[in-house]
């Protein structure tokens, strides 16, 4: 705190008044452009991360809204039909929710076993169509759930990485800056503050712009893994309902 405050001291020193937004601004992007090669490059790598996982966190905002909003449709079908062929029509209109991916395998397993056991010699009648395993149908909606779950996470993992790894990124770019200007301190000879805040200041940019990366990839790994827990949820209850109904109905 203490070379803190002589450091503002001797800004102000030198403007004779405390700098404005737009003129730190301005110093900020001539630090950057005065660094060398590596810090450039600690900053780039940096800025990519933070692009990407921006980018990764609008595209699965949007994914989880719209396979929120399928599911909510696809329940209110589901709960309101008599029938599992009027719910399979409405499927391919709400692909992005991942109930439909559970009831398609489930309803699929279903009439496999349906099938199976409705089969019949010739010139007997037809025996009532009843389920050999729901314990089958409980593994295919258990698999089924496996993949969706997996399909929601997709690129989620991306934000952890970035979260963990960028203020490392920026550290190492500050300590090889604070290096770079104390060899370039000793070679000159000069002590003064004028000569040696400068280095430092741009040091100390690339820890900025790791934390500057980091603080949302954290903020939106937990709410978007929250998202996707409470599909896994409500993905789990479903499993049970279908398996209720089919119990009550094919047993």
């Amino acid at each position: 705190m203490r070379a803190l405050g002589i450091l503002i001291l001797a800004i102000q020193d030198q403007s004779g008044a405390p700098s404005s937004p737009e003129s730190a601004s301005r110093s900020i992007v001539s630090l950057l452009l005065d660094s060398g090669p590596v810090e450039k490059t600690v900053m780039l790598v940096l800025l990519l991360f933070s692009a990407v996982s921006w980018g990764v966190v609008l595209y699965k905002q949007q994914q989880l809204r719209r396979a929120a909003k399928q599911t909510a449709e696809f329940l209110d079908v589901f709960r309101k039909s008599s029938r599992f062929s009027e719910v399979q029509a409405v499927c391919a209109n709400l692909a992005a929710s991942p109930l439909v991916g559970l009831f398609l395998s489930g309803y699929s397993e279903l009439n496999a076993q349906l099938r199976s056991a409705g089969e019949s010699k010739p010139g007997t009648p037809a025996p009532r169509p009843t389920l050999r395993s729901l314990e089958g149908v409980d593994r295919a909606l258990l698999r089924a759930s496996t993949t969706e779950l997996a399909k929601l996470e997709h690129r989620i993992p991306f934000l952890a990485t970035t979260a963990s790894i960028t203020p490392y990124i920026g550290l190492f770019g500050t300590v090889w800056g604070i290096m770079t200007a104390f060899l370039g301190i000793a070679e000159s000879g000069q002590t003064s503050l004028g000569i040696v805040a400068p280095g430092i200041a741009g040091a100390l940019v690339a820890t900025a712009a790791g934390l500057f990366a980091a603080i949302p990839a954290v903020y939106f790994y937990n709410d978007l893994t929250s998202q996707v827990k409470a599909f896994a949820n409500g993905m789990e209850d479903f499993s049970m309902e279908f398996l209720t109904i089919a119990d009550r109905n094919f047993t």
